[in-house]
C-alpha cells in the first residue's frame, strides 16, 4: 500500500501544474503536461480539459485520457446534463461526485451512462471561468478509489482553476500560427504534411532514436499521449513506421529544438 502522501507533497506538485499551465498558456508546451502534472497532486484513471466553443456550443477537447464516448459525452452532451446547472451555479466552485445529492445522480445521463460504467467512483468536475468573468471551459477527473472527504487535494485542485482557465481560455493563449512559430522544431515551418505543431515536436524527437517514455518527459506528456500523436504522424504521412517518420523528419531538416 502506497505511503500517503503529506499536505506539503501535494502543494509542491500544485506548483508544478502552475508552472504547467503557464507553459500551455505561452504556448512552449501542450495542455497535455497540465494534466500529467494534476495526476501528481490526484491520483485518477481518467481526466480531461476542454475548452468551451461559445459559436459551436460545444466542448472541444485539448487533453485527455477518457474513453472515446465519454469524451464525446463532454464535448456535446455535458452541457446538457442536468449536473451542469450546478456546476455553472454562482458559487462555481468544483462539484465532487461524492458531494452530488442521489436524485442528481440518478436523472444525470452523464454519470448513469458515462461515469458508472466505467466504475468511477469518486473525482471532481470544474468549470473554468476567465477573470472577466466568461465561461471557457471545464476539467474533469475521475477516479475508481474514493478520496477521503479532508484529503487536502479536494481543496488544492479548487485553488488551481485560475492557472487552468488560463490554459484553455483561447484569449489567454497564443493563436495558433504563434505557436507554430515558438521556439521548437516547427519553427518557421508550414506545418508539413498537415501535421499540428506538438505532432511536429514529437516527430522531431523521433529522429534522435527516443523511445515513448523519453519523449514524454522531454515534452511534458504522457507515453500514452506520445503513442497517440505517433499514430496521428504515421496517418498523415502515410508512413508504416516510426523509422521511416524519422526519416521523413530528417529529410525536411526538422530535428529537436534543444
Amino acid at each position: 500500500m502506497a505511503a500517503e502522501r503529506s499536505t506539503a507533497d501535494i502543494l509542491d506538485a500544485a506548483v508544478h501544474v502552475r508552472e504547467a499551465a503557464r507553459r500551455a498558456t505561452t504556448g512552449a508546451t501542450g495542455v497535455d503536461g497540465v494534466l500529467a502534472a494534476l495526476s501528481e497532486v490526484m491520483a485518477y484513471d481518467h481526466a480531461s480539459l476542454a475548452r468551451w466553443d461559445p459559436l459551436r456550443g460545444c466542448h472541444t477537447t485539448l487533453a485527455g485520457s477518457y474513453p472515446d464516448d465519454a469524451t464525446a459525452y463532454i464535448e456535446t452532451r455535458l452541457h446538457h446534463d442536468p449536473v451542469f446547472p450546478v456546476l455553472r451555479g454562482p458559487d462555481r466552485g468544483g462539484l465532487w461526485l461524492k458531494d452530488v445529492p442521489r436524485q442528481l445522480l440518478a436523472a444525470s445521463p452523464g454519470f448513469q451512462e458515462v461515469l458508472s460504467p466505467l466504475g468511477i467512483e469518486d473525482g471532481v468536475a470544474q468549470c473554468l471561468f476567465a477573470a472577466d468573468g466568461r465561461y471557457v471551459g471545464m476539467l474533469n477527473v475521475s477516479t475508481r478509489a474514493p478520496l477521503r472527504t479532508t484529503d487536502p487535494a479536494r481543496a488544492v485542485v479548487t485553488l488551481l482553476t485560475e492557472a487552468l482557465s488560463a490554459a484553455v481560455d483561447p484569449r489567454a493563449c497564443p493563436p495558433p500560427e504563434e505557436v507554430a512559430t515558438a521556439p521548437d522544431p516547427a519553427r518557421g515551418a508550414r506545418r508539413p504534411g498537415g501535421l499540428s505543431p506538438r505532432e511536429l515536436q514529437v516527430l522531431a524527437e523521433l529522429t534522435a532514436g527516443r523511445t515513448n517514455r523519453e519523449i514524454a518527459e522531454r515534452l511534458y506528456i504522457t507515453p500514452r499521449t506520445v503513442g497517440t500523436h505517433i499514430e496521428h504522424i504515421l496517418a498523415k504521412l502515410d508512413l508504416p513506421n516510426r523509422a521511416a517518420a524519422a526519416a521523413r523528419a530528417a529529410a525536411w531538416g526538422i530535428e529537436p529544438s534543444y
